[in-house]
């Protein structure tokens, strides 16, 4: 039996009320069960202040406030400009949201803010963890399913320990993207005996490198198990030149003093070193002995097809004719005295050349 007991019929009558308006002091105060309110329509209890709190409940033991619904919020709290509903503790959590088979916390936001919003001075954010399922689930419509930002250590960091610490997967576009302004795009690391960074690909390219300076570096042995496909024309070397501004591309060069190259300027000269790569449509496929810090050096195709440099005054030139200096600077021309060409050959042509100056592609045969 309630020792006060406060009946009303109409819904703007409440059936007790509670007021004190000189000092700080609640307007209606009970122990044991402390205030019971049962409205069939309306409000159960209603609490109202000014400049206070609505309604206040304390328990030293249990739950300060326990709301219990069938249908709908347990509790809801709305408010212009502060907070919905605020929860506030010394040594445990603030908010706990406890669900049986739906959502623990549930956040949304029908404007521009953030639905769920997770800050810490000095340790996490937002935590998620989950025995069976995933530990945080981001999804959008438009934008980012999570966003991460650090001012001094990474966004996002993931841990396992039997599986994978970062998984990126998509239908259509990349599953993961690595973007820098100044450092690594991507990064990968192991410390055993894994691989730092693996690519593989069901019909496609495993692996692909694209860089403005090199596509790809490696420091180390290199092993490879399948075939290597160069879609560019011969294997080149580069030497050091007399004059690079003038050797251009298919110019006849010959060994000089020291191992510098110059321009053939000879016929049958037994100096030959071979022809610039890279005239026309070939370009090296392979190029050994560069050396970034060192000037004046040029590419040699040494073997494989390379465009070079013919003079037909000597001779008209046919497919499979013997190439060899000519007096022409930087020109080949047919080597029609077997006894003069044995050591200055330097490839046999692929295409004629019947008369006057032109690039003929020949393939390199330096003997």
């Amino acid at each position: 039996m309630s020792n006060l007991s406060g009946d009303s019929t109409k819904t703007t009558v409440s059936a007790v009320k509670g007021l004190n308006t000189s000092t700080p002091v609640a307007g209606v105060v009970g122990s044991s069960v402390a205030v019971e309110g049962e409205s069939a329509a309306g409000w159960g209890v209603y609490g109202h202040s000014t400049t206070g709190r609505g309604v206040v409940a304390i328990s030293v033991n249990d739950y300060g406030l326990r709301a219990h619904s069938d249908h709908s919020a347990g509790i809801r709290g709305s408010s212009t400009d502060g907070r919905g509903v605020e929860g506030w503790a010394t040594k445990s959590e603030g908010v706990v949201g406890i669900s049986t088979t739906g959502n623990g916390v549930w956040g949304q936001t029908d404007g521009a803010g953030v639905g769920a919003l997770g800050t810490s001075k000095s340790g996490t954010g937002v935590h998620g963890a989950s025995e069976s399922g995933p530990g945080v689930v981001g999804d959008s419509h438009t934008s980012y399913g999570v966003l991460a930002s650090s001012q001094t250590f990474a966004a996002v960091r993931g841990t396992s320990v039997s599986s994978r610490g970062v998984e990126g997967w998509s239908t259509s576009s990349e599953g993961v993207v690595g973007i820098t302004k100044t450092g690594n795009a991507v990064w990968g690391q192991t410390d055993g005996a894994g691989i730092g960074v693996l690519g593989t690909s069901a019909n496609g390219i495993g692996v692909y490198g694209r860089g403005g300076k090199l596509a790809g570096f490696f420091e180390g042995d290199v092993e490879v198990t399948g075939d290597i496909r160069m879609r560019n024309a011969d294997c080149a070397e580069d030497f050091d030149v007399a004059d690079a501004v003038s050797s251009e591309p298919g110019t006849v060069m010959v060994l000089g003093d020291e191992g510098v190259l110059a321009q053939c300027c000879a016929a049958y000269d037994k100096r030959v070193a071979g022809v610039i790569s890279g005239a026309g449509d070939y370009r090296p496929g392979i190029t050994l002995d560069r050396q970034p810090a060192r000037v004046n050096r040029v590419p040699i195709g040494l073997l494989g097809k390379v465009y070079c440099k013919v003079d037909a005054g000597y001779g008209a030139v046919e497919v499979g004719d013997l190439l060899t200096t000519s007096p022409t600077a930087g020109h080949a021309m047919k080597a029609d005295d077997p006894l003069r060409a044995f050591g200055s050959v330097l490839g046999k042509a692929l295409r004629p050349l019947r008369a006057g100056q032109g690039l003929v592609p020949i393939l390199i045969t330096l003997q």
